[in-house]
């Protein structure tokens, strides 16, 4: 393996939608924040009430899924070891990718503060060497400019496989590109399942995005005997 490629995919992550910034809990969160209320991050924890009114509300809004899997991923030894890219890919079809010498806020404010000038800017920092980018990308297309050696999405609907043998059979690929769902509930659509060429479950249940992100990276570095 040279490179391990991680996309989390239909992530949670977008800025208020248009049909909810008149909302009651919507703006009094932007006077707060003193912003334009299309500036600012869904956040579930704030804006629930409006997000009810959206489609495919239960999968939308969670900023923190993002977060904590970038900091267990961005964290890593495998990154520090230069062998891991991540892009997060949004459910509205932005794909953020990121350089793996950024320094993530850890803080969840300072956090969605960064995520909401790269909407607002398209890159961060505004000049010289960028941090993060954002392009309006579909899923396809990403995996395509990747051009990896194998594509595996991990999904409750996948062949069950052992932790060790997943983490082997990465590693015997040049270029591999795992997929780990960035949303709360719920599944992928039948669309974004063809793009695999495998799909696997790790555990019986569902499972956390950050937690399923820090077992696939924590095996593959055991077996290439990093840690």
């Amino acid at each position: 393996m040279e490179i391990l490629n991680i996309v989390l995919a239909r992530s949670a992550l977008e800025t208020i939608p248009e049909e909810i910034v008149n909302h009651p809990s919507v703006k009094k969160w932007a006077e707060r924040r003193r912003k334009d209320p299309r500036k600012l991050l869904l956040d579930m924890s704030y804006h629930y009430a409006a997000m009810r009114e959206l489609k495919d509300w239960n999968k939308r809004g969670r900023p923190d899924i993002v977060h904590i899997t970038l900091l267990n991923l961005l964290g890593s030894p495998l990154n520090n070891e230069g062998l891991l890219r991540v892009y997060v890919h949004t459910l509205n079809d932005y794909v953020i990718t990121i350089n793996p010498e950024i320094n993530l806020p850890r803080n969840y404010l300072r956090f969605v503060g960064l995520i909401e000038q790269l909407f607002e800017i398209g890159r961060v920092p505004p000049k010289g060497n960028w941090l993060m980018k954002i392009e309006k990308k579909k899923l396809d297309r990403l995996l395509k400019e990747i051009n990896p050696s194998k594509v595996i999405i991990l999904t409750e609907k996948g062949k069950r496989i052992k932790l060790e043998n997943f983490g082997k059979k990465i590693l015997n690929e040049k270029n591999p590109l795992v997929i780990i769902g960035g949303f709360q509930r719920g599944e992928f659509s039948e669309e974004d399942l063809k793009l695999a060429d495998e799909k696997y479950a790790i555990y019986k249940k569902s499972l956390d995005a950050w937690i399923i992100a820090s077992m696939v990276v924590h095996e593959v570095e055991r077996v290439m005997q990093i840690v």
